[in-house]
């Protein structure tokens, strides 16, 4: 399958550095670079990618507002986010907009292309430096929850629990012993109990009350 990928970053060497990048890694297809938030949102509105590599720090509309607007606007389309920050609120606020992916541009060409690979079948994907961020950043706003959180049952919260530690559905049925549609009945009953939209805020939700591993 190829995924077609729209790339969005303000800096011209670096927007068409990428570009030559994607042109290289197999099962990608550009399908267009953007200047900022604005020109992203059209790109995908005419161009429906797959993925959106999005730079977080734009003129006119940044990355966080133009992700909300993709992911409201065009849900089928995963928005990685590719930019120098990996602080604790740039992380929190690409994730609340909706983005599944999160890398720092030091990534290399390999991170790139699983990441791509991960959210366009669906799944979250973090650089490890951002995942132990991320980890640390709720494990000090967050003290430990008694019990399970919002009703989950431990079957749920084990599912929970498997999503953040990156696996994808097939993989939880077969750490579990348990079908496919039984695993998606699991995530649709805890996403809608955790008011959950996707797995990278089921990600978030799990590291908030102590549920993932690590």
């Amino acid at each position: 399958m190829t995924v077609r990928v729209v790339v969005a970053d303000d800096q011209t060497v670096v927007r068409e550095g990428l570009v030559l990048l994607l042109g290289l890694l197999p099962g990608v297809e550009v399908a267009g670079a953007a200047r900022d938030g604005e020109e992203a949102l059209r790109l995908v509105a005419a161009q429906r990618p797959d993925v959106v590599l999005m730079d977080l720090r734009m003129p006119r509309m940044d990355g966080v507002e133009a992700t909300r607007r993709i992911r409201e606007e065009h849900p089928g389309v995963q928005v990685v986010v590719l930019t120098t920050y990996s602080d604790d609120e740039s992380v929190f606020s690409a994730l609340r907009a909706g983005a599944r992916g999160y890398l720092t541009k030091d990534a290399d060409a390999e991170s790139l292309a699983r990441a791509i690979a991960a959210v366009a079948e669906g799944q979250a994907h973090f650089d490890p430096e951002v995942q132990r961020r991320l980890a640390d950043a709720v494990t000090r706003r967050a003290p430990p929850s008694r019990g399970l959180p919002d009703g989950l049952t431990p079957r749920e919260a084990e599912v929970l629990r498997l999503i953040a530690a990156g696996r994808s559905n097939a993989e939880i049925a077969g750490e579990l012993f348990i079908s496919a549609a039984t695993v998606k009945s699991h995530i649709n009953n805890l996403f809608a109990k955790a008011g959950l939209r996707d797995r990278a805020q089921a990600v978030t939700y799990a590291y908030r009350h102590g549920l993932a591993e690590g």
